[in-house]
């Protein structure tokens, strides 16, 4: 079957709007002649006469009287299509976001990325969901908007990826811990009891590996899935959580924190989309909310 030429519908649609092949060619800026030709390959497409003449000018068919109506509509629908994005109108957008971040991320950029939505969009609303694995498959189907996170070989390669901030790891303890006083030295580290964190609850830490060539090793006593369950173990224990400094500030309230005496590699944690949403004019304004959020807290 031959693809229609869609162009005819617009042809058609003035056509029947103003039911004369010469004020039709004036409107679309053609000859007389080309638009008699248009005329007749409608009526071929079609297998019906569409215009046909009454005393000295045209008159449309049933057919014609029938199509008007959903021609217009076409047309209208297909410029909507390829109209240019209109300007964005923060103050009457209604949507709701879904982001997918590490448990941390909501308590120490949530306020002030909310307060800002709040103030520029009132009628966007952000739903935040738990982070638990990197697989990529909820950005893919659509059932999250943005995700942030450390890029690692799990991540599809497809997402577009923008780093938000550098982050290291540094040591918590509670309030008066034995650790809150003097130099903190690899050995006094070692020494203590620490607490783990991982999602699969097995594997080193960066800092595991710092201590090795010192013949240093960490006594984990216990292993949590998250940077807020350690750090609510460590703040009423004497066990030590090592987490982001960045990404636990508010978490960590009260507590005593120091840099740990081990070199460890820093993390750089990113934001990460799918590539359709890419030129969307609400998300492009939302990546810019989080970027904020985050350059704002040091």
């Amino acid at each position: 079957m031959a693809t229609p030429d869609f162009n005819l519908l617009v042809t058609l649609d003035v056509l029947l709007a103003e039911g004369s092949v010469v004020r039709a060619a004036r409107r679309l800026r053609l000859s007389p002649s080309a638009m008699s030709r248009a005329l007749a390959r409608l009526r071929e497409t079609t297998g019906d006469p569409l215009l046909v003449r009454a005393g000295r000018g045209l008159v449309p068919t049933p057919r014609a009287i029938a199509l008007r109506e959903q021609v217009g509509q076409l047309v209208q629908d297909a410029e909507a299509v390829l109209r240019p994005v209109e300007k964005l109108k923060l103050k009457k957008l209604v949507r709701t976001f879904t982001l997918r971040t590490r448990e941390g991320f909501v308590e120490n950029f949530g306020p002030a990325l909310i307060a800002r939505v709040g103030q520029e969009a009132p009628g966007v609303r952000l739903c935040f969901v738990q982070k638990l694995d990197k697989d990529s498959t909820p950005l893919r189907d659509g059932t999250v908007d943005l995700e942030t996170g450390v890029v690692g070989r799990a991540t599809a390669p497809e997402l577009r990826v923008q780093a938000l901030f550098r982050d290291r790891f540094i040591g918590v303890v509670r309030a008066g811990h034995p650790l809150s006083q003097g130099e903190i030295t690899p050995a006094r580290y070692a020494a203590s009891r620490h607490i783990g964190v991982s999602r699969r609850g097995l594997g080193a830490e960066p800092v595991d590996e710092a201590l090795v060539p010192l013949g240093l090793q960490r006594e984990i006593a216990t292993i949590v899935g998250g940077f807020s369950a350690a750090l609510a173990l460590a703040r009423a224990s004497d066990l030590i959580a090592t987490v982001p400094e960045r990404h636990t500030g508010n978490l960590r309230a009260g507590m005593h924190s120091f840099p740990l005496p081990v070199a460890t590699p820093e993390i750089t944690v990113s934001l990460l989309w799918h590539p359709r949403l890419d030129a969307d004019p609400a998300h492009r304004w939302l990546r810019g909310c989080v970027r904020d959020a985050c350059a704002d807290i040091r």
